[in-house]
């Protein structure tokens, strides 16, 4: 039909030229028109081959997803709705409309959502919130309407149900009533309450909604009610076990020399979530085979480590005596942070890395959650020991030990507010004059018994000092070697 019409058109434009008729207008209103007509039409599409789907990637399963296996269970229990629809219709039980993946980047929350569409055989839409957002009112809408349509037509082509994955949900989904420029936000999140609320359990192809999200505080009470996203599922970063599988799972395909073991790797990356770990195993074999090594070694993973915290190394290299400044301050963290925590020491560098001169990084035996008073007042002992060194040693500070001290400070702050002070159980409200005073003497005390333990100790930093300056790194053995040194001559 378009091209019938199209070619009318160009037979009476030919015909009134031929007639004598200008035709410049009215080709130039044509054009106008035309042009119009294809940029609405391109703005209310979203190109769905382009977007991640079960049909152009891999399909992954759970059992390649490491470190979550709390949140796969109860990802499971919520996919029963698809797989078991029968006999949940018959014991009266309301089907599940969507589901909330929450957690911080980089844990999962998109691999999560492919394993289950891997799981239930289902057609698999993957999207992210900020597709859905644009200037003109009303194409956000249309896109969540092509969307439920897109997903039902591929259930019906695959005989399968259909899950859709919105990504970075609280762009989509923020809280009404914020946005006071148009009403485009408000009319896309109106728009995916009612496709959610029209999802019916007696479809053909059920659909299921998969969110993800690192800011749920973030998203709209009605978005957020029963018969809507049912169910939250916390997806956070791996404890020590989960590291661990999550490493195994990545260095796989990986030659490993005899001496990497993924439990000391595992207890040295707390805090690092799936996509850390991925990165620090690609940097390992990267370091690796920089050198012609046909082997990932432990150095290659401790140095991978430390470019994954700090970033890559810098060309500049201080002053001497700044070296030496360095080296002072960091050796004094390492040794306070050993004499109260043996074993908490994983290496030392006075090689500058990102922001940081130098760098001492540390290896807890255990994922630790709570805290007592004694064992924050023991991390502030190790903040604070490195600008003492440099006073002890060197006769006075430097501006180096900034960070330090807001850690220090923070700290003193968690005493405080978690009712661990002098003042007993305080609320948020506590006027700032009052901790402000108790935060300053929780840390003159502090620094106190730190300067004691510095001055104790003050030759084996010297000792320690001197060898980093000339080896620039040292390692956990290395370093222990000095107090083994120590207790022989005493």
């Amino acid at each position: 039909m378009r091209e019938i019409l199209t070619g009318m058109a160009l037979a009476t434009i030919i015909f009134l030229a031929i007639i004598g008729v200008n035709v410049i207008p009215i080709i130039f209103i044509l054009v106008m028109l035309g042009g119009l007509y294809f940029f609405m039409q391109s703005q209310g599409k979203i190109q769905f081959h382009k977007v991640r789907s079960t049909s152009n990637q891999v399909p992954i399963s759970f059992d390649s997803i490491g470190g979550q296996e709390s949140a796969i269970n109860e990802l499971k229990e919520a996919l029963e709705f698809l797989l078991r629809a029968d006999e949940i219709g018959h014991m009266g039980i309301r089907p599940l409309k969507g589901v909330l993946l929450v957690g911080p980047p980089g844990t999962g929350k998109t691999l999560l959502a492919r394993a289950a569409a891997s799981y239930t055989k289902s057609a698999f839409i993957a999207a992210s919130g900020s597709e859905f957002i644009e200037m003109y009112a009303g194409v956000g809408a249309k896109r969540v309407r092509q969307i439920f349509n897109e997903a039902r037509s591929r259930g019906k082509k695959q005989h399968s149900n259909a899950i859709i994955f919105v990504d970075e949900l609280e762009i989509l989904g923020a809280k009404r009533g914020n946005n006071n420029g148009h009403m485009e936000y408000e009319q896309t999140l109106n728009q995916l309450l009612v496709e959610m609320d029209g999802i019916n359990p007696d479809e053909e192809t059920r659909i299921l909604i998969i969110g993800a999200t690192n800011r749920a505080d973030m998203l709209d009470p009605a978005l957020m009610r029963p018969g809507r996203f049912d169910r939250q599922v916390q997806v956070g970063l791996p404890d020590k076990i989960g590291r661990k599988k999550i490493l195994e799972i990545h260095t796989i395909n990986k030659p490993l020399a005899q001496d990497a073991d993924l439990d000391d790797i595992a207890r040295a990356t707390f805090g690092f979530s799936g996509a850390h770990l991925e990165s620090l195993t690609n940097e390992a074999a990267i370091l690796a085979m920089r050198e012609n090594s046909q082997v990932v070694e432990r150095r290659h993973f401790a140095e991978a480590i430390d470019k994954v915290i700090m970033g890559e190394k810098l060309d500049r290299r201080p002053a001497e005596y700044e070296l030496e400044r360095i080296s002072v301050h960091e050796c004094g963290h390492a040794v306070v942070s050993e004499l109260l925590e043996a074993g908490s020491v994983s290496s030392l560098t006075v090689i500058s890395r990102g922001k940081a001169l130098g760098f001492m990084r540390k290896s807890p035996q255990d994922d630790q959650y709570l805290y007592t008073r004694e064992e924050i007042q023991k991390q502030i002992m190790v903040c604070l020991a490195g600008a003492l060194s440099e006073d002890i040693g060197l006769g006075m500070r430097s501006t180096g030990a900034r960070n330090d001290f807001n850690e220090a400070w923070n700290l003193a702050r968690e005493i405080v507010e978690n009712g661990l002070s002098g003042l007993g159980v305080v609320g948020s409200d506590i006027p700032g004059e009052i901790l402000y005073r108790e935060c300053k003497s929780l840390l003159e005390q502090v620094e106190k018994a730190t300067r004691q333990l510095l001055e104790q100790n003050m030759d084996l930093i010297w000792k320690i000092a001197r060898c980093l300056l000339q080896e620039e790194s040292m390692d956990r053995e290395r370093f222990i070697s000095f107090f083994e040194i120590k207790e022989q001559i005493a």
